[in-house]
């Protein structure tokens, strides 16, 4: 506390005793800037960008939407003032996340997705349905936040050279039962690696439905030859709308492993980093027997 302070404290208790130091002075200071109308408009700012308001910068700062409430008529905050603004609206930094536009009209792309939900609800072991993807296992790890005490900075040591991994997973659409199989080229021989997997694991199924994105892997040459030859069209490929990786929920599995094996990692090869995966496969399919896996935050698309 400054001296200042503490001086002023005391002459106030010495002219009015307690009392005087419990009389809030800011009583005197008018309205407050920030009110119920200063608050939805800032709500709607944040909703678009600055260049959307002619501001050459593309990201908000809090000195940026100080100036701009002021442009736009509402009284002059400071920084500090804003950040409560904020806070009060739940607002926080983020990263936002890539989209593709899918050429599709919007009823065609929501017609499809729901019927592949549908699809997923009619799940059984004689026609079992699951949600294929596959994943990039990087050695350079991927920079994210975490917590970190002040004056402190955390350090995330990148081997240079990356290599890359890739695995190919399964998604059970009742039962969330995990089946991957990985290698080191993201290649058609991958995909028909998980197929013959999943044929090996339900020897009973008339059928088993596969809902794919449309990566080229899942529809080469090679890819149609073993379904057709060799697993004798037992595995049905049923292809998600373009540039739509959210309605693959498998897609939340990757995230979740990116969180807790990837991420800021510190495996020095490729193996260990891949021995750490097959250990979150593992924890995934029994969560009973490993309560250790987290769950990332949602990430919806924009």
């Amino acid at each position: 506390m400054a001296q200042s302070t503490v001086a002023k404290s005391l002459k106030k208790h010495r002219a009015g005793g307690v009392e005087a130091l419990m009389v809030d002075e800011r009583r005197n200071n008018g309205n407050p800037k920030v009110d119920d109308a200063f608050r939805k408009a800032l709500r709607r700012i944040l909703l678009k960008s600055p260049t959307d308001f002619g501001w050459q910068r593309t990201t908000w700062t809090r000195e940026l939407l100080a100036k701009h409430m002021g442009c736009a008529g509402f009284p002059e905050v400071s920084v500090a003032t804003m950040g409560r603004a904020l806070c009060a609206l739940g607002a926080r930094l983020r990263s936002p996340k890539p989209f593709v536009m899918c050429p599709w009209t919007r009823k065609r792309r929501e017609d499809r997705i729901a019927e592949l939900r549908a699809l997923a609800a009619t799940c059984c072991w004689c026609e079992p349905v699951y949600w294929e993807d596959e994943v990039d296992i990087h050695l350079n790890p991927k920079i994210g936040r975490d917590w970190t005490l002040p004056t402190k900075r955390r350090y995330v040591r990148t081997p240079g050279k990356n290599v890359k991994h890739y695995v190919a997973g399964a998604l059970h659409a009742k039962t969330n039962a995990l089946v991957c199989v990985d290698g080191d080229q993201k290649a058609s021989w991958l995909f028909c690696n998980l197929a013959r997997e999943l044929c090996r694991r339900q020897p009973r199924a008339r059928l088993i439905h596969l809902i794919i994105d449309n990566y080229i892997i899942d529809d080469s040459k090679i890819t149609r030859r073993v379904l057709t030859d060799e697993l004798r069209w037992k595995v049905v490929l049923h292809p998600l709308p373009p540039y739509c990786p959210d309605a693959n929920r498998i897609e939340r599995v990757w995230l979740d492993l990116h969180a807790n094996v990837t991420r800021n990692h510190r495996c020095k090869t490729i193996n260990a980093l891949m021995e750490s995966v097959w250990s979150f496969i593992d924890a995934y399919n029994t969560p009973d027997l490993n309560p250790s896996v987290g769950r990332a935050e949602p990430v919806g698309r924009p």
